[in-house]
């Protein structure tokens, strides 16, 4: 599927095909290398509960090997 890229006052626009019409106003664009996906804004964390429950079972079985915290200088005002 093509799709126009045209210019929209000084912004780049995008005319998305009517079979990928979006029910909303607003959408969260990510960048992996050259793809650009276009998502709805998450406004509740369903999406993200959705995505903790689809972790595997094993995920983390083995702990985390995080280093120990870094010494500081504390700052007394």
């Amino acid at each position: 599927m093509l799709a126009k890229v045209f210019k929209s006052g000084n912004s780049q626009a995008v005319r998305i095909p009517s079979e990928y019409k979006l029910d909303v106003s607003e959408v969260e664009i990510i960048k992996q290398g050259d793809d650009l996906i276009l998502r709805p804004i998450a406004r509740d964390l369903t999406r993200a509960f959705k995505l903790l429950t689809d972790l595997p079972d094993d995920f983390m079985d083995q702990g985390r090997e995080d280093e120990p915290p870094q010494e500081r200088e504390t700052f007394n005002g």
